[in-house]
C-alpha cells in the first residue's frame, strides 16, 4: 500500500512498540489501514513464531490483534473528532482488556489478515472487535478495550 498506515503517524517517542513500532528494529512493524468502516492489517509472519511445525503460537495471534486494535482505536478517535492523524495533540491508546478466542490453528505459510470494527467509541474508551484470518479461514476473534493515554502521561512520554 502506498498510503500511510495508522502507525506511521505515531510520534517518534511513541513508535517503539514491539508489535507496531516503526522504530523498533526487532519488532513486527505491523501496519493498519482503513478499508471503509473496517480496519485491515496484512502481516507476513516470520517462521520463528512457530508453536507446532507450520503453525503460529498464540502469543503472536494475541499481539497482532492487540496492536492492530489499539491502532484502530486511535484512528477511530481521530475520525470521530474530524481530525487528521497528523494533527496535534497526538492520540494514543493502551490496552485495558484483551480477550482472544482461538478458533483454528493459524498457519504460518502465508499472510495473516486482521480486520477490526469499532464496537463503541465513548470518551477516552474504544472497544474494537477483530477477526484474524489465514488461508481464507477465520482462526481467531478478539475484543479489545482501549483507553486513551492520559494527557499527563502523554506529556511525560513526549518529553523523553
Amino acid at each position: 500500500m502506498t498510503k500511510k498506515a495508522f502507525q506511521d503517524y505515531y510520534p517518534d517517542e511513541l513508535s517503539h512498540c514491539y508489535g507496531c513500532g516503526r522504530l523498533n528494529e526487532s519488532g513486527m512493524k505491523i501496519k493498519s489501514y482503513w478499508d471503509g468502516e473496517e480496519s485491515v492489517c496484512i502481516h507476513e509472519p516470520d517462521p520463528k513464531y512457530m508453536a507446532a511445525p507450520g503453525y503460529a503460537y498464540g502469543g503472536l495471534i494475541a499481539s497482532l490483534i492487540d496492536c492492530h486494535s489499539t491502532g484502530t482505536a486511535a484512528a477511530a478517535k481521530y475520525r470521530g473528532e474530524n481530525r487528521g492523524m497528523d494533527t496535534l495533540p497526538p492520540l494514543r491508546f493502551l490496552t485495558a482488556s484483551l480477550h482472544v478466542d482461538y478458533l483454528l490453528p493459524t498457519p504460518l505459510d502465508g499472510p495473516i489478515e486482521i480486520r477490526g470494527k469499532v464496537k463503541e467509541l465513548k470518551g477516552s474508551k474504544v472497544i474494537v472487535e477483530s477477526t484474524l484470518s489465514a488461508g481464507g479461514r477465520v482462526c481467531a476473534r478478539g475484543e479489545l478495550i482501549a483507553v486513551q493515554v492520559p494527557e499527563e502521561m502523554m506529556l511525560t512520554l513526549l518529553k523523553e
